[in-house]
């Protein structure tokens, strides 16, 4: 097992199209010219991820009103998603990456560590990119709790 190279700042971010929780496909190159904030969580409706997508949800109109998007993509069937989002009254766009080909290309899936052995899996990760479709920033192996509060600090999007 290895794990899957990382993306880096100034890295071009691989284009996708994914199925969102509605059944509309979604495309990062159809955002271009706003800034994206792609998050990628192992699965929908547990703890840790639940809370993240609650802490995406509260900041939305601010990160939107900054000008970016958010969209979180995991495994998870777009049924799956679409009852996460009833459940948690998600605003936030949620897309199926089911054979985790997107978490692949941006370093998202791989070896990590859980529970003290190592498996492959879905590292939590959050990637900006920026207006040209190149990578702002990017931070693995993210804490569900309290990043959405660092990520805006990161961005200089708290006064």
């Amino acid at each position: 097992m290895s794990s899957t190279p990382r993306l880096s700042p100034g890295d071009v971010a691989p284009d996708f199209t994914l199925t969102d929780d509605t059944g509309a496909e979604v495309s990062l190159s159809s955002l271009r010219g706003r800034k994206v904030i792609v998050y990628f969580y192992p699965a929908a409706m547990t703890p840790g991820c639940t809370k993240q997508a609650c802490d995406f949800t509260e900041s939305l109109d601010s990160l939107q009103g900054a000008g970016y998007e958010v969209l979180g993509i995991s495994p998870d069937k777009p049924e799956k998603l679409a009852k996460f989002r009833e459940k948690d009254a998600l605003t936030i766009r949620l897309l199926s990456d089911p054979d985790k080909s997107v978490m692949t290309a941006y370093g998202a899936y791989g070896e990590k560590t859980m529970y003290g052995k190592v498996v492959q899996g879905v590292i939590r990760s959050t990637l900006v990119v920026d207006e040209d479709g190149k990578v702002e920033v990017a931070q693995y192996n993210v804490k569900a709790t309290g990043h959405v509060a660092k990520l805006r600090r990161d961005l200089g999007l708290d006064s």
